[in-house]
């Protein structure tokens, strides 16, 4: 077992180590992080990672920490997104008081200490192109090339500067550029853009910026003005910290928050890049943000993943410093280990196939009693219609089965959960040899599922009364990707055909029908299942959260 893994199953890791240090040595008093996501899309199970990690933090060592939107980029950014990352947060257990801070709340500082950068001789107005800046930046082998407006007086570029803000000039014509190092080993400090043009209309300050900052010379002035103790970002932030180190010193900020960087979370079976989540949507490849496919926070509220399993996952995992790849099956067991413990059981037929057992009276019915939880005394018991007229399982019969087949089939004798052994005597079929009706016998002295002259049955099957069971549409969700690793630039490739299938004839109890609780249940040999909001009175949806057991990998060739 790894040092981090060590710490991680503690409840420890790197940064919080560097935490307790902070306070015991008292560089800090109090511990101030945030998580700053921006509202261009929805959360995904990897921000779920870095929402843990900030608050527990902060929960942890009795500091705060704040939501911040960093809202600099207008054209990609919505209320809808701004108002699902809150829904997100909170429903994973989190709440940051009335520290809800925006980036857009400091453009009128951020903007006069750009001025300030220009006058120290420290940045520039340049009027090359994105296309001109990017190929004269040079290599990871190459030094960058000096723009030609590189050397342009303080008095020109400080005008430049206002009349970009004043609105005079075109998306595109003009760029703020720090003035670092075009030769520096990190690409990051070659003369980076502070701001760029762009008339459009913000959510929050409406039409009065023409130009916008950049997320890094927002984002860490940001940190330093809210009085940011921890700066938690992911892996791909590290090569930008020497940017975001250079900026807090040549810059009046109140404080001096420092950066760390873990490493993000990656799933197999998994794609978190933000622009393939997007063109799933767009493309209409899933139903939306929320489509239970999708490993967004909405995505896996919907499917009906409790929030405390996704905390334990992410504990679980720990926090590294090495980029690396989780088995998918660990979120999976998370989410089956907290579900076993909390949902009720009920029975549900997903594809139904009708049994009529034959000396059974006619216009008979009786209540059996059936356990609500098998483990949990405390949660009861509820009562359910047996009658003449049943239906089972479609994969519960056979007409001529293997060997190992211990289910129903012609003449064998099985356990219905709760009632009575049922024994096959006869098989209607259609006009296609289809089976669409079973002649079964019950044995009455079996009531309650067991034999008084000792005899056994291989098999305990689920069952609903035919009159009595409501109709349902059941949708069974499956892993997205079918490749373990999928690739983000051909996903399309990768998606797995089987990753939802309808079942609109299935049946279930009618207890589970007129609840109209959001709780997750689990239909009993079936998985844990949660009603959809695509539900009507007259025919309830429910969304398959998990199977019982991991068979997804043995489905695409893989080792379960």
């Amino acid at each position: 077992m790894t040092t981090e893994s060590v710490a991680a199953e503690a409840g420890r890791d790197f940064i919080r180590d560097i935490v307790q240090a902070d306070l015991t040595s008292g560089k800090h008093k109090e511990v101030v992080t945030r998580f700053p996501p921006e509202p261009n899309g929805y959360l995904h199970i990897g921000h779920a990672k870095s929402i843990a990690l900030n608050f527990g933090i902060a929960q942890e060592f009795g500091g705060r920490c704040h939501l911040r939107f960093d809202d600099t980029n207008p054209t990609k950014e919505e209320q809808e997104y701004i108002d699902s990352i809150q829904a997100d947060v909170r429903w994973l257990g989190y709440d940051w008081g009335t520290d809800l801070y925006y980036a857009s709340d400091y453009f009128d500082r951020l903007y006069d200490w750009a001025e300030g950068l220009i006058q120290a001789g420290h940045a520039y107005v340049d009027d090359q192109s994105q296309e001109e800046i990017r190929v004269r930046r040079g290599t990871l082998t190459e030094p960058g090339k000096n723009s030609p407006f590189r050397d342009r007086t303080v008095e020109e570029s400080l005008d430049l500067f206002r009349r970009m803000k004043a609105g005079e000039f075109p998306n595109g014509a003009r760029v703020l550029r720090a003035r670092i190092d075009m030769a520096a080993g990190n690409i990051n400090l070659r003369d980076p853009v502070l701001y760029r043009i762009l008339h459009a209309h913000h959510p929050r300050t409406g039409d009065k910026w023409s130009i916008y900052p950049s997320y890094d010379y927002a984002h860490g002035q940001s940190d330093a003005i809210e009085g940011i103790t921890h700066s938690i970002c992911t892996l791909e932030f590290e090569d930008h910290r020497p940017l975001y180190e250079w900026l807090l010193d040549k810059l009046p900020v109140p404080s001096k928050p420092r950066q760390y960087e873990f490493a993000r979370l990656n799933l197999t079976y998994t794609l978190l890049s933000k622009r393939v989540l997007t063109q799933l949507v767009r493309d209409g490849h899933v139903s939306g943000w929320d489509d239970p496919r999708m490993p967004t926070i909405a995505g896996l509220k919907r499917r009906g993943v409790p929030p405390a399993a996704v905390r334990e996952f992410v504990k679980r995992i720990g926090v590294a410093k090495a980029n690396s790849v989780v088995d998918v099956g660990m979120l999976e067991f998370c989410i089956r280990e907290f579900l076993n413990k909390t949902s009720q059981r009920r029975m549900a037929v997903l594809r139904p196939l009708k049994v009529v057992i034959e000396n059974y009276p006619e216009g008979q019915t009786e209540e059996l009693e059936a356990v609500n939880h098998p483990d949990d005394p405390a949660a009861g018991s509820r009562k359910v219609s047996f009658g003449r007229e049943l239906f089972i399982e479609r994969d519960d019969f056979m007409e001529s089965p293997p060997k190992k087949f211990f289910r129903l089939s012609p003449g064998s004798e099985v356990r219905l959960r709760y009632a009575y052994f049922i024994k096959c005597t006869g098989v209607i079929k259609d006009a296609a040899g289809e089976v669409v009706e079973l002649r079964c016998s019950y044995d009455p002295a079996t009531k309650g599922g067991n034999a008084p002259d000792g005899r056994k049955v291989k098999a305990t099957m689920h069952w609903l009364s035919a009159t009595q069971s409501v109709p349902a549409e059941i949708r069974v969700y499956k892993q997205l990707f079918q490749n373990p690793n999928p690739s983000a630039a051909n996903f399309a490739a990768d998606l797995n055909p089987e990753s939802l299938k309808i079942l609109s004839d299935a049946r279930i109890e009618p207890s589970v029908a007129a609840d109209g609780s959001s709780d997750v249940m689990q239909f009993e040999r079936q998985g844990y299942f949660v009603r959809d909001r695509d539900s009507t009175p007259g025919k309830p949806v429910f969304n398959r959260t998990i199977g019982l057991r991991d068979t997804f990998a043995k489905e695409v060739g893989g080792k379960a």
